[in-house]
């Protein structure tokens, strides 16, 4: 008899832990999956290519996490390839993101520990005062006032019913993926800025060099001016027109300077330099010719890392949406405490000291929520409208990666046929000043023809600068829209000072690990 009511206590106890490890498999969590958007066959700015240009910059398994390589060196420039190394080493910025990194896993091992039960040992007395009736005795006798002296092992589980934990521990997990996909959304930022605002440092090289070149010729065309009215061959009003003239090129001179300055001092703070400790050399900038296929359409949703970071919120999201859920259900907590207590200290280790606290129910708190005045059900309601939020930011965010690429696209084919123009017109305003300072030699037109002559020569060139420097930047911006080059591209061979890159972690992840130790 003894033998089968054991038997049926395990019985009981197995069917009750059954009946537990069921309900925890019951998770409420939607089933996450990705919303649909509506996807170009090819971009409308892209030039027709062939299916191996096409596929330059697509691996075979595309994935957000992949290495973007070191893209940069496709400029085939030894000195942006080290003002991107240091940026890599020593940018704030970037040590902030990977250190949010850090955050997010901390947090997704902390939710992960609530699988786990809990446990806490504690030592020490405890002064109380037991009624009559906890005794057993009448009323008269009034209470029994004592110390207890305690040592014991306390453990504390809460049973994962419906999902509640296991959402709780894939919200974090998404929460952690997004921060790391944000993280190298922050890393190919930074590899971008630096690479624009080195070029830009460039253009303002060329800008410089142009205005200086100006000078030298208007103080050449100063000194004819004042020969000739010595000579007494024109009036005073040439010579003035013609010191105004040289005193406003140096003008702009020292304005173009004060742009560079500020220029160089803002690459500083990228390389994570004080400005006082960074100079870069004067150096006018080369045409850029490099061209960067655009790939397909549906690459962007592998490739950038802002599209994957708002997915991911998506789906942490979606899983807070189960969390909500789970509140109008069960809540299963189980507690006990093992060890020793007696009246005086020598006494409590003794085996007869020995004693067992179990929690209500037989060592278990099955609470279920009954009214909250619609506390739950705000929370589901919210929960959901997130959800609805992130979705909406996910399409968004996805269109507007299109429209950058489609913007940088057609920046690329029209500064090609904008170049090509202001190239020549260049050339005419050289010739054009070239006669004009002629037939003023001869006395056949007067100074003015010749300064408007040297102004258009000047306006000329600072527009050509400028567009070779916004083909460059623009170069950088289609490569950032289309999220970064891939580990596999290279310098061009024939690139002047073109430098080999350095070896690469093996994944973002490595590449992640190395900022944080920095």
């Amino acid at each position: 008899m003894k033998r089968f009511e054991s038997l049926s206590g395990w019985g009981r106890a197995a069917a009750s832990g059954l009946l537990v490890a069921l309900l925890a498999a019951c998770s409420v969590e939607p089933t996450y999956k990705r919303p649909e958007v509506d996807t170009p066959a090819a971009f409308k700015e892209a030039p027709v290519a062939s299916p191996q240009e096409s596929g330059t910059w697509k691996p075979a398994q595309p994935a957000d996490d992949a290495l973007r390589g070191e893209w940069w060196t496709i400029f085939g420039d030894a000195r942006l390839n080290e003002l991107e190394q240091q940026a890599a080493a020593a940018n704030q910025d970037l040590k902030a993101a990977a250190a949010r990194v850090q955050q997010a896993r901390a947090v997704t091992q902390a939710a992960k520990s609530d699988w786990f039960p809990k446990l806490d040992a504690g030592f020490g007395p405890t002064r109380e005062r037991a009624s009559a009736a906890s005794q057993l005795q009448p009323d008269s006798a009034g209470g029994t006032t004592g110390t207890i002296w305690r040592a014991q092992v306390g453990a504390s589980y809460e049973a994962d019913l419906f999902g509640r934990v296991g959402s709780n521990v894939n919200a974090s997990r998404a929460d952690e993926q997004q921060s790391e996909a944000l993280f190298r959304s922050v890393q190919l930022a930074l590899q971008a800025d630096v690479a624009q605002n080195y070029f830009q440092l460039r253009e303002l090289d060329t800008d410089q060099d142009l205005y200086r070149r100006t000078v030298t010729l208007r103080e050449d065309a100063l000194k004819l001016v004042e020969r000739r009215f010595k000579e007494g061959d024109i009036g005073e009003l040439d010579v003035s027109r013609a010191r105004n003239e040289l005193a406003s090129a140096r003008a702009d001179a020292v304005g173009v300077a004060r742009q560079r300055a500020a220029s160089e001092h803002s690459l500083a703070i990228l390389l994570g330099k004080p400005p006082a400790d960074f100079s870069f050399a004067e150096t006018p900038l080369v045409p850029v010719t490099t061209r960067v296929p655009a790939g397909l359409p549906s690459a962007l949703l592998e490739r950038r890392p802002d599209i994957s970071a708002a997915e991911r919120a998506m789906a942490a999201a979606n899983a807070r949406v189960g969390l909500a859920k789970s509140a109008f259900f069960p809540r299963l907590d189980i507690t006990g405490a093992f060890g020793y207590e007696s009246a005086t200290l020598g006494d409590l280790f003794k085996w007869s000291s020995r004693a067992f606290i179990l929690g209500p129910l037989a060592g278990t708190a099955l609470t279920l929520p009954l009214f909250d005045g619609g506390r739950r059900k705000a929370n589901l309601a919210q929960a959901r409208s997130k959800y609805d939020e992130d979705v909406a930011q996910y399409r968004q965010q996805v269109l507007v990666a299109f429209r950058e690429v489609e913007d940088n696209l057609a920046d690329l084919r029209l500064l090609d046929d904008q170049i090509r123009e202001q190239n020549n017109a260049v050339e005419a305003s050289q010739r054009a000043a070239h006669l004009s300072r002629t037939q003023y030699t001869e006395g056949a037109v007067s100074y003015l023809d010749v300064i408007d002559g040297e102004r258009q020569v000047l306006l000329s060139q600072l527009q050509a600068s400028h567009l070779s420097g916004t083909q460059a930047v623009s170069t950088v911006n289609l490569i950032r829209a289309l999220g970064g080059g891939w580990g596999d591209v290279k310098a061009p061979d024939t690139a002047v000072g073109a430098v080999a890159p350095a070896s690469a972690p093996a994944s973002a992840s490595a590449a992640l690990e190395q900022v944080a130790k920095r």
